[in-house]
């Protein structure tokens, strides 16, 4: 399963830094500073659309936004962008 948001698209930041530290070598030697990926925190969501239910794979910041609410209570229709599967296209 892909690590994207089927409504906002977001994916995982690649500019993170991992840093550990390393105690009692003096400043000779640096903490090594290596890259890593921080991936967005993603939720299953089910919504009913139409007669059916879809499970939607959701960032948290798009369950707090005002327009899923709306298409979670029934007063909006799923849109048809956010039925698609996520893929990285690469």
């Amino acid at each position: 399963m892909a690590k994207i948001c089927q409504v906002s698209g977001k994916k995982g930041n690649t500019t993170a830094k991992y840093i550990r530290n390393q105690h009692s070598q003096g400043w000779k030697y640096k903490a090594p500073h290596k890259q890593r990926t921080q991936h967005p925190n993603l939720q299953v969501v089910r919504v009913k659309n139409g007669g059916t239910m879809v499970k939607l794979v959701v960032a948290t910041d798009v369950l707090k936004s005002p327009l899923f609410a709306e298409v979670a209570c029934g007063l909006r229709p799923v849109p048809k962008a956010w039925l698609k599967k996520p893929s990285y296209n690469v």
